[in-house]
């Protein structure tokens, strides 16, 4: 199946190719001055990205799309070619333009086969896990770039050092997130392979952990070598990886992350590697969740060359992902964050470094708070996490819960965002539902004071409210220059 992915010359379709997965590698193909059309409903700066390239976009998903592609190639002087077609798991069989590829005969793909395909032309570095891949993708491909290896870089999320969510390099390394939740995991044979963690996240396509940790396994069985992190029980029983990470000074681990200190800046850490102290290296996001991610891409980099002291040079300078604890202003001494936080671990992980973070925004305001705005993201996951996430929201003083986004799903358990708030309320005094999204806009515009750190956390769409509740606190009047260099970043 992947042998017969082309890349030769021949166009490739794109069903739904603004998602930030697709168009990571329509970008990749694109650069390669491959031909490349997709459709999307939803069009945006990724989007306009990829017609920059030359790709051409449609706003319909419509069956014409295809047969429109191939006259345009027919036109340009050469014979007619069916385009090869990728789709992701969320185009169904119910889809126009999929049951289009169908009739025409065109051979269809899954992204992963794409993905699949792309590395096994070089020696592939992918990042696996139930959390961090994003961050730790990111991390490692930033780290190998400025070393000087200039990898293709294919990640979950937005990077400024290379403008968007890829990159392509000329050097023989790939470096890709490789995603578990549907099983695709496994078309993925590495040069080396990173696994971060292993949790169950996606009960809507593994009904157990055991499930999710057959998959790891056999991903790591097809890897030269496997990175992974101790801290994490499973990886440590389960998949015993060559080359262990951790932040625990008596864990044995190949590297390790010791005499740890937080603050709003970052995090500085000495680093061990294989009983030997390199050095103290500072990352600059917050968390020990992200030294951790740090650290694995520390020990990508020392695996293929890479000196102490150019990582040290270089870590400081990494700006980080998008939606990944993204600081997106501060009006009147409020700092706005976006989150992709989705699972209980996650959420607790950045309310901890939010904790962090109000020690350095306004550390005379004793009155500020952390305000958690969540939106519950599919309703497998809130119904079979229920009692996870109401406990997963100790580092909030405030928590606004929103209706569950979709993601798709129908609502087989009937769960409600309402009963989330409830089960959350349990633990937590200060828990507010709100049945729609215009009323949470309401209450941040009236509701926030100075010192208040609010926090979206959502893998849905509940984010973009964001530039309209910072509007009610950007009057000419309260729009402040933010001090601290740490907001920045």
């Amino acid at each position: 199946m992947l042998n017969s992915v082309d890349f030769s010359g021949k166009p490739f379709h794109f069903i739904g190719i603004g998602g930030i997965g697709m168009s990571a590698l329509a970008h990749v193909l694109a650069t390669r001055n491959l031909p490349v059309s997709g459709s999307d409903l939803r069009l945006g700066h990724i989007t306009d990205r990829l017609e920059a390239q030359g790709a051409y976009i449609f706003n319909r998903q419509q069956a014409e799309n295809l047969s429109f592609f191939t006259g345009q190639v027919a036109g340009a002087g050469g014979a007619a070619q069916l385009p090869q077609v990728v789709c992701s798991t969320a185009i169904g069989e119910s889809n126009a333009e999929y049951k289009e590829a169908l009739a025409l005969g065109c051979q269809i793909f899954h992204r992963s086969d794409i993905l699949a395909a792309l590395m096994n032309e070089r020696k592939g570095i992918a990042i696996a896990g139930t959390h961090g891949k994003t961050t730790t993708s990111s991390i490692t491909g930033y780290l190998l770039l400025k070393a000087g290896i200039d990898p293709t870089i294919i990640i979950g999320g937005e990077v400024e050092a290379w403008s968007g969510n890829a990159y392509v390099g000329q050097s023989d390394y790939v470096v890709a997130e490789a995603d578990e939740s549907d099983g695709s995991l496994v078309k993925l044979s590495s040069y080396i392979g990173v696994i971060t963690n292993i949790e169950l996240d996606h009960p809507d396509h593994y009904s157990s952990l055991d499930q999710v940790v057959k998959i790891f396994d056999r991903f790591a069985a097809q890897c030269e070598t496997v990175i992974g992190s101790i801290d994490c029980p499973t990886v440590q029983a389960r998949i015993k990886p060559d080359i262990s990470y951790s932040l625990a000074a008596d864990s044995g681990a190949t590297y390790i992350a010791a005499n740890i200190r937080e603050d709003a800046e970052g995090t500085t850490a000495e680093i061990w590697e294989r009983g030997e102290k390199l050095g103290d290296i500072m990352v600059p996001l917050l968390g020990l969740h992200n030294l951790s991610n740090a650290l694995a891409a520390i020990a990508v980099a020392r695996q293929l060359g890479v000196s102490f002291a150019d990582l040290v040079e270089h870590m400081p300078q990494f700006e980080g992902a998008r939606r990944r604890f993204e600081h997106r202003g501060f009006y009147n001494e409020i700092l706005f964050i976006d989150d992709y936080a989705h699972h209980p671990s996650e959420i607790k992980a950045t309310l901890a470094a939010a904790q962090v973070q109000r020690s350095g925004v306004l550390p005379s305001r004793r009155e500020s708070q952390v305000v958690a705005v969540f939106q519950p993201h599919r309703y497998s996951r809130a119904s079979t996490m229920l009692d996870e996430f109401a406990t997963a929201f100790e580092g909030a003083d405030r928590i606004l819960v929103t209706n569950i986004y979709s993601a798709g799903e129908t609502n087989t358990a009937n769960i409600t965002g309402e009963q989330v708030e409830q089960a959350i309320a349990q633990h937590h005094a200060n828990t507010e539902y709100y049945a729609t999204t215009e009323a949470v806009i309401q209450s941040l515009k009236t509701s926030l004071t100075p010192g208040d750190i609010v926090i979206f956390l959502t893998a849905g769409d509940l984010n973009q409210i964001i530039p309209e509740v910072m509007s009610a606190y950007q009057s000419a009047a309260q729009l402040k220059a933010f001090q601290p260099e740490a907001a920045l970043r």
